[in-house]
């Protein structure tokens, strides 16, 4: 059956038809990462999802250990680290410590081309197999800072599809809170959000109605396994302790109520065979005291372009024959301002009838610090710790281009 599923592999065109392939009376789950296929071989019947995100956090655990890089190379010359990882992070086909921190304590081989190679090896810690099998197996204890410090960041990507004429097709948002911990021995996290099913449950346990402002419902939340979801589902706060250093606190998705942050209007005339004229107005919809980095409007022309002319009132474009564009760039985009853009198109003349232009959509690229689509805001972030030490916390919010499209 490995034979057969090598020459199936081999021999399929289309690689990415469906990651999981029955032969005989197994089945194959397999994922290419760069040069290399990953896969998983079960007889029963087992969860898929378990066994891909699996997957995922092994590499995620290799690249941790081989510098960054996982390729074939990587596996060749990391044999002998491979199979001792392997021995500790699947037990009987059950997934068990995949953290790359807490395996680093007592797994202390150096794999090729690793980063690590060049710091002396971390003594190992007595209590390395309470902290693998303990409630806290995410963190070490008798961690000491000079200075306690946490930054989060939320980032949100919007996905957007608009009509030509000004109409919202399909819109989400999906967003993630990422943190950053510098803190002193064991300490205790509460995060409270603007989310409405939080403060609803805060209103009841006060016997009084909050003054929130706008409150947002949040879809599909996922937690790192630090937070306490016990806590979480009586209470409706984010309560946890986290990991040392750089983590992912939790994901979420929200469809209702999305703040755009810009607006597109084009306008495109066809002027008989030869010749067009497009006409496009941006305007950003955040605080003008507010502002967007890095914004790139892509806006498509047909591939019988022979000669573009164009004009705009802030930034540069130039015409990118190889994506058939004219990409329209902005450095810096102030909030509350309308730039446009207006260009005459030189079309090939052919003696033969065209086909029809099928006008694909306009596409952005962007960046707004300190503005959030979905509205999400922090509305406090409590550290307890025993000692009770000062806490610096900073608090970021990003919002980016995920899917930002716009119909001609």
């Amino acid at each position: 059956m490995v034979d057969a599923f090598r020459t199936h592999i081999m021999q399929t065109k289309e690689l990415g038809t469906c990651p999981v392939r029955q032969i005989g009376g197994c089945s194959f789950f397999y994922m290419r990462i760069s040069n290399v296929y990953i896969v998983i071989v079960v007889s029963s019947n087992a969860n898929v999802a378990c066994a891909f995100k699996f997957v995922v956090e092994a590499v995620a655990l290799f690249k941790s250990y081989f510098g960054g890089a996982f390729d074939e190379d990587a596996i060749r010359n990391n044999f002998v680290l491979i199979y001792e990882l392997l021995d500790e992070i699947m037990d009987f086909g059950y997934p068990q410590n995949l953290s790359p921190e807490i395996l680093k304590l007592y797994i202390t081989q150096e794999g090729v081309r690793s980063p690590f190679s060049s710091k002396p090896a971390d003594k190992p810690v007595p209590n390395a197999t309470l902290q693998v099998t303990g409630a806290v197996g995410w963190r070490r204890e008798g961690l000491v800072y000079k200075k306690n410090e946490v930054f989060l960041d939320i980032v949100e990507s919007v996905n957007l599809l608009m009509s030509s004429k000004g109409s919202v097709l399909r819109c989400d948002v999906t967003g993630k809170i990422l943190m950053k911990c510098f803190l002193s021995g064991m300490p205790d996290l509460k995060l409270g959000l603007n989310d409405k099913i939080g403060l609803e449950k805060e209103s009841q346990l006060k016997a009084r109605p909050t003054k929130s402002g706008k409150t947002i419902e949040l879809d599909d939340v996922t937690f790192h396994q630090c937070v306490n979801l016990t806590r979480f589902n009586s209470e409706k706060t984010v309560s946890f302790v986290p990991p040392d250093g750089e983590f992912e606190l939790m994901k979420y998705r929200i469809t209702e109520g999305v703040n755009l942050p810009f607006r597109v209007l084009p306008t495109i005339k066809e002027l008989g065979r030869t010749r067009m004229e497009v006409n496009v107005k941006v305007k950003s919809v955040f605080g003008a005291k507010m502002f967007a980095l890095g914004v790139v409007i892509k806006v498509p022309v047909p591939k019988q372009t022979a000669k573009t002319n164009f004009q705009v009132t802030s930034g540069r474009a130039k015409y990118n024959a190889s994506i058939d564009c004219i990409v329209w760039k902005i450095r810096k985009f102030p909030g509350q301002t309308e730039p446009t853009m207006s260009a005459e198109i030189e079309l090939i003349s052919t003696v033969t009838e065209r086909k029809p232009w099928t006008r694909p959509p306009i596409q952005m690229e962007f960046q707004v610090p300190m503005f959030t689509a979905s509205g999400l805001r922090v509305r406090f972030l409590k550290v307890w710790e025993k000692s009770g030490y000062n806490t610096v916390e900073w608090v970021r919010y990003i919002t980016k281009a995920g899917s930002y499209e716009i119909r001609c």
